[in-house]
């Protein structure tokens, strides 16, 4: 039940710091099958990117469910006697918070639903209401629970999918490390997911793009608008990227726990800025099954969630619906003219394309 989102983030490498000499140090690599991009600032210019490699394979190994011997794997697979890390016991106790608070548009345990459709490690089956109707007796978080740091399940076919939110912890996991560094300026971007923290090296905020939900399973789509992040972590999830066809018919990735269907509503992208990135990691996946009059509703009694969402009128057109604090962070680009000149003469940038492998 995992989106994809590219993020356009505006690197300073070139430019020259405000209020400091310091240069700051860009790395990138691969991680859950994406790519992930940090940049940071280090008085004592240390090489990080080992430590960050050693973390995110450990992260894998406990919550992706495209490695057989993960923990959450092995779960699902009913593997005696296994006893859960810090990763499985924060996504777990994050999605039934989650899980609560959207009514269960956010249900990690439409794993097999979504494995069926073909939108998981396992092979895509023939959907028919039969099908769905068997599996979605096996879908509710009230069917699966944490005891004694070990899952206790009512039925041994209810499974987890935590890929639809596991890569915005994986954001927040590798900014506390930086953290415990002493490193206070730097921006972490896995897969799309961003958290940025303090002020760039130019001492102003990191700057970061959201697409147009154009439908591209491959490459990135122009620029809808230009985030500021301070402190801020924002998650995008939408339905133009990751979708099936089959006769004719587009099936998006994210799965309605309730109907096992693929979610049909005018919403066609929900970024969500939040103080963690699991935090909007899990509502932005939420949020854009919930549908836009109901996420309206939900937004008004959750002000310490800022979102940007993109939806389609009654004539195809794009319209914007953003929450009371989304001005102070979130410029539309109106013109790509102007937007062209503004980039060419301010910013040296890298615009992050990826494609999900491990946590879709």
């Amino acid at each position: 039940m995992k989106k994809t989102v590219v993020l356009l983030i505006f690197n300073f490498l070139n430019s020259i710091p405000i209020y400091s000499q310091l240069v700051p140090i860009s790395i990138e690599g691969e991680a859950q099958g994406t790519t992930y991009h940090i940049t940071y600032v280090d008085s004592k210019n240390r090489n990080l990117q080992p430590q960050i490699d050693k973390i995110l394979h450990d992260f894998d190994l406990s919550v992706s469910t495209y490695i057989p011997n993960s923990i959450i794997s092995k779960i699902n697979s009913n593997v005696k006697n296994i006893k859960v890390d810090t990763y499985f016991k924060t996504c777990f106790i994050k999605a039934k918070e989650v899980w609560k608070n959207t009514d269960g548009a956010f249900d990690p345990t439409v794993y097999p639903i979504v494995n069926a459709w073909g939108f998981g490690p396992g092979k895509k089956q023939n959907i028919e209401k039969q099908k769905i109707d068997s599996l979605l007796q096996f879908v509710g978080f009230d069917l699966i629970e944490f005891k004694g740091n070990k899952i206790i399940k009512k039925d041994p076919r209810v499974a987890l999918d935590f890929n639809a939110f596991a890569q915005g912890y994986s954001v927040d996991v590798v900014s506390v490390f930086l953290k415990s560094k002493g490193i206070t300026s730097f921006v972490v971007e896995i897969g799309g997911e961003v958290y940025a923290n303090g002020k760039n090296s130019n001492g102003v905020s990191w700057k970061v793009g959201i697409e147009k939900p154009i439908d591209n399973k491959e490459n990135g789509n122009p620029l809808k608008a230009i985030a500021k992040l301070e402190n801020l972590a924002v998650a995008t999830s939408g339905n133009y990227r990751r979708f099936v066809i089959e006769d004719g018919v587009k099936y998006a990735h994210h799965i309605d726990p309730k109907t096992g269907y693929p979610t049909k509503n005018n919403l066609l992208s929900a970024s969500i800025f939040s103080n963690e990135c699991i935090t909007s990691d899990a509502y932005a996946t939420g949020i854009l099954v919930m549908g836009l009059e109901k996420a309206k509703v939900f937004l008004e009694l959750h002000p310490e969630l800022q979102a940007y969402l993109i939806y389609s009128d009654e004539n195809g057109k794009y319209q914007i619906y953003e929450t009371p604090g989304i001005r102070t962070l979130v410029t539309d680009i109106v013109e790509e003219e102007k937007f062209s000149l503004f980039k060419e003469n301010y910013f040296n940038f890298k615009k992050i394309v990826y494609k999900r492998k491990l946590f879709l």
